[in-house]
């Protein structure tokens, strides 16, 4: 009331009773409200629980507070161990995931034939069996108070199987990483042979081309031969009649089939120098139109100690034609002629163990004249047939002492265990050639070869070429070259010679004995690495390049080089 004053300690005891209503206030409400909060949650009956408290039960007829103390002691109790088997759970799941991605890794290493599989599937069967005991199962699926007991029995069992899942890993490290780095090797070198293969077909699809391909050198001796016969056409006319000594049959003849000037010269060169009475030697060299004038100058212009040489072309021979010669016909065909001349490296390297004869001179009637030698030659007995890739290095006249036991072809056999039979040659899926031809036949050489043509005549060899030539036209009897159409006109009418007459594998095989050539009568440079050109292995270049006549003017205008 106005004017009334009221002491200044009743004044403070006031407000101190104030504040100190205001202290209790807020804790009375707080509790007031956890207890109402209480009743709705845990409205049930309270006669209903039994509360077990350190122990003790207490009596049904508790009050609500007593039922909710009890119920928030359970929860206490009971969620630590849910959580506790929800980690054991997540444990054996882990190792079980471990396990199987060790089997699977060993299953794809092939580690110890499969014993680490073995091992590590057991492991993960182990967690699956332990993980689905009915027991266990119940304590994951059921909503019930987990059993403490049960419980601690299924971690004891899962920390054995942990341990010993650690354990085999430890001891399995060092088997997966030596197999990792077996691995990752196998992997390199499988890397490394696949990069090797392709370089392989390359490099045998670039000696093709080298193999065919005209040096410089060799052009250059063609033009100079041709430009002498230009400017001097009188002293390279033929006189006449050819020299009785060309058709002569008891002197010692030779076919050399040659487009190649100074390969053809050192055929004739080393086997007249070899040879103990050169001038009872004729030799045939038959090469093409283009060629033939640079043929007939050099050996007018060489001084062979008496020997014969008589040089023609394939176009003289009027009866070599497409009418009569299967070969000729079958070059018409413009899908050989792609076959042959289409030089793309997909295409040649389809067919690589035979991709040599892909050389378009294995369709050359330069290489198929071979087989026309009775008609070319009427009034010989026999001859003797040399490739131009050859070199004679000793007198060969005792092949003419050869009893030849009335087979047609003195060859030297090559087959070795499986190689160089008939069946890798021929297509023996074909009737016809199963039919007729044994699959372990022993293949031989061409390049050197003895024929006694009355023989030829005899068992009408020309025409059994004819018949399988034609029957071949689309290449299903045999794929490609003249040594298959050989071995099947030749079949069992040839005779085998002795392997020191001839030596192959000079142009391809390093690794022939020099004791095994100096022995040899004819070595033979077949392969693409041929003595004359810049590929051929320089081991073997002094027993060719020996008889090039490197004095000759011409051979020396065009740098031929030793």
């Amino acid at each position: 009331m106005a004017g009334v004053r009221v002491p200044r300690g009743a004044a403070a005891g006031s407000k101190g009773s104030s504040c100190n209503a205001n202290r209790l206030f807020a804790p009375t409400m707080f509790l007031l409200l956890f207890f109402t909060a209480g009743s709705l949650l845990y409205g049930a009956n309270p006669s209903t629980h039994q509360v077990r408290i350190s122990g003790a039960q207490m009596p049904a007829g508790s009050t609500h507070l007593h039922a909710y103390v009890s119920r928030t002691f359970l929860a206490l109790k009971t969620d630590p161990l849910k959580t506790r088997l929800d980690l054991l759970y997540k444990q054996a799941n882990d190792h079980l995931a471990l396990a199987n991605a060790y089997a699977a890794y060993a299953r794809r290493l092939k580690l110890e034939n499969t014993k680490q599989v073995r091992i590590f599937t057991d492991q993960a069967r182990n967690y699956t069996e332990l993980m689905n005991k009915p027991e266990y199962r119940a304590l994951q699926e059921s909503a019930a108070m987990i059993e403490e007991e049960t419980l601690r029995q299924f971690e004891k069992e899962l920390k054995e199987k942990i341990k010993l899942t650690r354990q085999l890993i430890a001891e399995a490290k060092e088997s997966f990483d030596n197999q990792l780095k077996i691995q990752k090797l196998k992997d390199t070198i499988f890397a490394v042979n696949d990069q090797l293969t392709r370089t392989k077909k390359q490099g045998a699809f670039s000696s093709l081309i080298a193999a065919k391909s005209i040096p410089k050198s060799i052009h250059c001796l063609s033009m100079r031969l041709m430009e002498e016969r230009i400017a001097n056409p009188d002293k390279y006319i033929d006189n006449g009649d050819p020299p009785p000594e060309l058709e002569d049959p008891n002197l010692y003849h030779y076919a050399i089939f040659s487009d190649n000037v100074i390969a053809a010269s050192v055929v004739v060169n080393s086997a007249v120098k070899n040879a103990r009475e050169p001038w009872k030697h004729v030799f045939h060299v038959v090469t093409d139109k283009m060629n033939l004038a640079a043929m007939q100058v050099w050996f007018k212009m060489r001084s062979l100690h008496g020997a014969h040489v008589e040089v023609k072309a394939i176009e003289d021979y009027k009866f070599l034609n497409s009418s009569y010669v299967p070969v000729l016909r079958q070059l018409e065909s413009a899908n050989l002629q792609r076959f042959y001349f289409e030089n793309k490296l997909e295409n040649a390297t389809k067919d690589a163990p035979n991709m040599k004869f892909r050389n378009p001179k294995y369709l050359s009637m330069l290489n198929h004249v071979r087989f026309y030698l009775p008609e070319m030659y009427p009034k010989l007995h026999r001859i003797l047939f040399l490739d131009d890739d050859v070199v004679v290095q000793k007198d060969v006249t005792g092949l003419w002492k050869i009893d030849m036991d009335g087979k047609v072809n003195g060859a030297v056999e090559t087959c070795f265990g499986s190689f160089h039979r008939y069946d890798k040659y021929m297509n023996f899926s074909h009737p016809l050639i199963k039919e007729r031809f044994h699959p372990k036949a022993c293949g031989w050489a061409y390049g050197m070869n003895f024929f006694d043509l009355d023989a030829w005549r005899r068992e009408k060899c020309t025409e059994e070429y004819h018949y399988w030539q034609n029957l071949n036209e689309n290449r299903t009897l045999w794929k490609l070259g003249t040594l298959p159409p050989g071995l099947i006109t030749f079949y069992k009418t040839t005779k085998p010679l002795d392997k020191s007459w001839h030596v192959l594998g000079l142009g391809y095989n390093p690794s022939i004995s020099m004791d095994e050539i100096r022995n040899a009568a004819v070595v033979h440079f077949n392969g693409n690495m041929k003595p004359w050109l810049d590929i051929a292995m320089n081991q073997y270049r002094d027993i060719w390049t020996k008889y090039v006549d490197y004095e000759h003017e011409f051979v020396q205008t065009c740098n031929f080089g030793h």
